[in-house]
């Protein structure tokens, strides 16, 4: 999107990758490279991964009289401990967290174990294409990021917490399908596959989806008003299906060109 000073490319990412999917193609680079600023959800900086982990253990961490597997009914707990023996880690490996904190690690393990992390992921790439005098900037900070799954219901975190590990053994499968779309450009598809997976979790879509896409497209009227060419990289997913980041950037009047 643009107007007579200011150019705004929008770029959906996947976080974590396998190593050397080529993914820097066709106008990505080139838009990379006009840019006076790179924009990512937070601070892709080695200071916010240390602050990320103080976080965690400021949100992450039950009150000393409370464990997880306390928190689970009977049923609840059986699963729970199955779901860890499967990862090949001991039942008791996370029962100092809080149920969200648990469930982003049955999501991530998997991946890591099949080569599927962060440091392959497309804001690492970007970043180092991007070089070191590119402008910097952040939609969000890491402590938002953390205070989205830490505000949620006790009761909230754990129904995810049991619904990640029903789908546990199939997040890999999951996500490469996501993967092929994403490198397709079919953002419908991508839609489908993200929404049947958080099919019936509309308040938790609200949370982690809709009301930050909102905030996004107030942050890039505003930010028109300011000349210059800004590369904005969020993840893939609020770029796709409904209440999209273009939805309610239309919704304002601002029109997007798609150009890949």
């Amino acid at each position: 999107m643009a107007d007579e000073d200011t150019t705004i490319y929008l770029f959906g990412t996947v976080h974590a990758l396998p190593k050397d999917v080529p993914w820097m193609r066709g106008a990505i680079g080139p838009a990379l490279a006009a840019s006076d600023t790179l924009v990512t959800e937070v601070d892709l900086g080695s200071q916010n991964s240390a602050e990320m982990q103080k976080l965690i253990l400021q949100k992450g961490i039950l009150p000393p009289e409370e464990n997880l597997r306390g928190l689970l009914t009977s049923e609840q707990k059986a699963q729970y401990e199955a779901g860890l023996s499967k990862l090949g880690m001991p039942v008791e490996s996370f029962d100092r967290f809080e149920p969200w904190y648990a469930s982003l690690m049955f999501a991530l393990i998997p991946l890591a174990k099949a080569g599927i992390v962060g440091d392959n992921g497309v804001e690492k790439g970007l970043g180092s294409a991007a070089g070191a005098d590119k402008r910097r900037a952040a939609l969000e900070t890491a402590e938002y990021q953390l205070s989205i799954f830490d505000s949620l219901p006790r009761e909230a975190q754990i129904d995810y917490l049991m619904k990640t590990i029903e789908g546990n053994e199939d997040i890999k499968a999951l996500l490469e399908a996501m993967m092929a779309e994403w490198l397709e450009g079919d953002a419908d598809a991508l839609a489908r596959l993200m929404n049947e997976d958080m099919m019936g979790e509309e308040a938790l879509m609200e949370r982690l989806l809709w009301q930050r896409n909102r905030a996004w497209a107030d942050w890039v009227v505003k930010r028109l008003d300011t000349p210059g060419t800004v590369f904005v990289a969020v993840g893939a997913g609020h770029l796709a299906g409904e209440k999209s980041v273009q939805q309610d950037l239309a919704a304002k009047g601002v029109k997007v060109i798609r150009v890949q």
